[in-house]
């Protein structure tokens, strides 16, 4: 018997779905371990060894998923690194693009950069902005600068020179100077993280690179170890930001790409679950320990794009479109100065985890607070790993309850209100953002803490629905390993969209088309690769650029009207107007290499044969009022059973809470469709 593994690495947990060669899953989630990265992997190994039989050995596909770059991010433990930027362009981080968090509050202030100003040197250096060099880094220079940096205590150097997207021979040579001078220290490059065009977007997606890679390696290499010493030996693949699979010596290499390894995965197992069962039109939400994520899915399809927030800032590589907040189920709630109670995005992680986990946490968590309302803590969660301990989470609630001069319930149930109110915001962007009408929308609730909160962000988006799948605490782990083979490319080219324009496309296309069927090969695919082409394109004199789909042939013949024709019509789409007659610009050409994987067969279990049956009734506190709630065990709810709320559905991976107005019915693939009452 073979096996296909996927895992996700999350802030709380670590999830494993196998599928065996006849098309059965088989799930498994144990205690993520932040204090020794690749344990995880090993005791999950071992549990699917002595609970299943599955042999190391017998492995034939593996990959993984981690937020191990994102939460480093939200929580802001990265080392801490120097930039060397063009001499007196040392304000980029700064400057920003001069825009305010919150454009209705003129109290809102931007968040502190990555990088601090006394640690931004500039080096005497010039590129032009056609890629000619105008004036070379001297060796001194970048000595004095580096001796300033280790002063500051800089543990790694990000280089982001001007026009570097054009030329990156500057950054290069910089590069190797440091490592003469510094042998070991760790130098990122803009135009080797990702080299497009704009000083501010490159420059923040090369220094979050910087900033992420010294633990995303380290936890690789655990990783890579904990698979050898297991058995497993096969090459690992590692999901990336962009929805696809790679290599493990590139993930280590371009730790960037896989900032939202995790989050991808399970926008793309959620879109791929969605599609079979019949639900075209979902915003996925997933709630783990540390961050809830939230996208767009049409058809099965994640929405793509660039600029995405990573904690308080923006990626500017390819990914699934998703929104991510620092509101997990460790997010821990705190009175600030003001006396105002806050939620995240400190987390509890998984240790010590939330007060209730009873593995030394005494912070109050999301999860404690859900607790405190009698919410969970009816059945034992992640495979049995955690029994929930309200005294527990009603002593870490305490103190919060005393400071706003309120009962410990009311206060549990601000802390769920708050935390809601942020995911909130975060989608209400989303949902602009993109043109949708949540009214025509499921919210696909999957995570170890998903479910939990999904209905309560459903009602307040005035949403069609909750769907929670069969096993939702391990729909990421699932997501890694249906992911395609994908990489993206790009070449900034500022071409006008001339007769002569059009011309000069067909060259680049082909070098971008060469590089990815290589890739391709490079990890082990043989048969003919699959080639999306897009445009970043624009009317000449606007300042920014909107990504066209366009036909490869359309760029090896020159066809100028066909390019155009495809900007008007995308314009239009988004904004509600085009201009044919204006001249049209083409910024940045991309490409996308992908080869499909794999796909496991979505099974149908049996229909249910007489009512639902609870198996016991609790007193649940919703909206800080108290409910007769009964609970029912996941196991026993089948296709066709309906429920009236408030209910609780309690399962291994997760607890899915409906609150009073909604109604459940389970449909023929066993998810839990839950509607509101009108």
């Amino acid at each position: 018997m073979g096996y296909r593994i996927g895992v996700d690495v999350g802030g709380s947990f670590t999830d494993f779905a196998v599928l065996d060669d006849d098309g059965a899953l088989t799930t498994l989630k144990v205690f993520s371990r932040p204090d020794a990265p690749g344990a995880e992997i090993t005791t999950g190994l071992d549990r699917l060894a002595q609970d299943h039989g599955i042999d190391p050995a017998e492995v034939r596909y593996f990959t993984h998923g981690t937020t191990v770059g994102i939460n480093t991010v939200i929580q802001r433990n990265g080392p801490d690194l120097a930039l060397f930027t063009t001499r007196n362009f040392e304000d980029v981080l700064e400057i920003a693009r001069l825009k305010i968090p919150q454009i209705h509050n003129l109290y809102s202030r931007r968040p502190a950069p990555l990088i601090p100003r006394d640690r931004v040197f500039g080096i005497a250096e010039r590129m032009g902005a056609d890629g000619t060099p105008l004036l070379a880094p001297a060796r001194a220079d970048v000595a004095q600068m580096l001796a300033q940096a280790q002063a500051k205590g800089a543990q790694g150097i990000v280089l982001a020179f001007l026009h570097a997207y054009r030329n990156p021979a500057h950054e290069q040579a910089v590069a190797a100077m440091i490592a003469e001078l510094a042998p070991g220290l760790p130098v990122v490059t803009s135009s080797g993280t990702w080299p497009v065009i704009r000083e501010y977007e490159r420059s923040i997606t090369a220094v979050i690179s910087g900033y992420v890679q010294p633990r995303v390696a380290h936890y690789l290499d655990r990783f890579e170890s904990a698979l050898k010493d297991k058995g497993v030996t096969v090459p690992a693949h590692i999901t990336k930001s962009n929805g696809g699979v790679m290599g493990i010596a590139q993930a280590r290499a371009e730790c960037v790409q896989m900032i939202l390894s995790g989050t991808a995965s399970g926008v793309i197992g959620a879109g791929w679950l969605a599609r079979e069962c019949g639900f075209p039109k979902v915003l996925s939400l997933d709630i783990g320990g540390t961050s809830a994520d939230v996208a767009v899915i049409l058809d099965g399809v994640p929405q793509y794009g660039t600029g995405e927030v990573i904690g308080d800032f923006q990626i500017h590589i390819p990914s699934v479109a998703v929104s991510s907040v620092g509101q997990g189920g460790g997010s821990v709630a705190a009175v600030d100065a003001s006396g105002i109670l806050t939620v995240g995005p400190e987390s509890a992680g998984s240790t010590p985890g939330p007060a209730c986990y009873g593995r030394g946490g005494v912070k109050p968590t999301i999860t404690d607070a859900m607790a405190v309302c009698n919410l969970i803590g009816h059945g034992a969660l992640g495979y049995g790993a955690v029994r929930v301990a309200q005294d527990a989470a009603r002593s870490a609630i305490a103190p919060l309850a005393a400071q706003l001069g309120a009962s410990v319930e009311e206060t549990a149930a601000s802390v769920i209100e708050i935390a809601v109110s942020a995911m909130y915001a975060e989608v209400s962007g989303l949902i602009s953002r993109f043109g949708i009408d949540p009214r025509e929308f499921h919210l696909f609730a999957f995570g170890g803490a998903g479910a939990m909160l999904a209905c309560f962000l459903a009602r307040e988006l005035d949403m069609k629905g909750v769907v929670v799948p069969p096993t939702p605490g391990v729909v990421s782990a699932l997501g890694g390993l249906i992911a395609d083979l994908r990489n993206d490319f790009i070449r900034t080219l500022f071409l006008d969209l001339t007769e002569d324009g059009a011309r000069a496309l067909a060259a680049p296309l082909a070098e971008l088309e060469e590089t990815g069927r290589a890739w391709l090969a490079a990890q082990g695919h043989a048969d003919e690769a699959q080639i999306t082409v897009s445009a970043d394109m624009r009317y000449l004199g606007q300042s920014y650029e909107i990504e066209t789909p366009l036909h490869p042939a359309w760029l090896h013949t020159a066809n100028r009207a066909a390019i155009a024709a495809a900007f008007h019509a995308e314009h239009d789409r988004l904004f509600g107007h085009a201009s044919p007659e204006a001249p049209v610009q083409i910024v940045n050409l991309r490409l996308v290499a992908s080869a499909p994987t794999p796909k496991p067969r979505l099974r149908r279990p049996a229909p249910a044969t007489g009512p639902a049956l609870p198996s016991g009734s609790v007193t649940g506190w919703f909206d800080g009022q108290p409910h007769a709630t009964p609970l029912y065990p996941r196991a026993s709810l089948h296709p066709g059973h309906r429920l009236r709320a408030p209910a609780i559905v309690t399962q291994d991976d997760t607890t899915t809470v409906i609150p009073p107005g909604f109604a459940l019915e389970v449909d023929p693939f066993g998810n839990l469709v839950l509607t509101r009452e009108l």
